[in-house]
């Protein structure tokens, strides 16, 4: 198995294991909503601590029921995820090029054989 691959496989398992464990565990389960985000616990521990707490702004958008906020932010996670993934890409992308570049230039033009390359590269002008 090649270093890479068994790298993946590790990361892979960790992070089912970050996914799986609090359900397995019971985390939670002496709570009234065992997986509350943040700010749900952060508004109790305040209304806790001071009952007559009033907030001073009140959110722009409130979506009508708690599936659509769901939905909304697993929205704004895949734009985020795409923004990364096509900024990674690209520089992945650019540092292919220049070593293309680089050892075409060492070859004599020729590009059959470059290393990182993967194969033959076809040069469309």
């Amino acid at each position: 198995m090649k270093r890479a691959t068994r790298i993946n496989a590790l990361l892979l398992l960790a992070v089912a294991a970050l996914a799986v464990l609090p359900l397995a565990l019971g985390l939670g389960d002496h709570k009234e909503e065992p997986f509350a985000g943040a700010d749900a616990e952060a508004e109790t521990a305040i209304t806790e601590i001071r009952p007559d707490y009033e907030p001073w702004f009140s959110p722009l958008y409130e979506p009508p029921s708690g599936e659509i906020e769901s939905a909304l932010f697993a929205l704004q996670a895949a734009i985020g995820a795409g923004v990364l993934a096509y900024y990674f890409g690209l520089r992945r992308g650019r540092r292919q090029g220049e070593e293309r570049a680089a050892a075409a230039r060492e070859g004599g033009g020729g590009t059959e054989g470059a290393e990182g390359g993967g194969g033959a590269a076809v040069s469309r002008g």
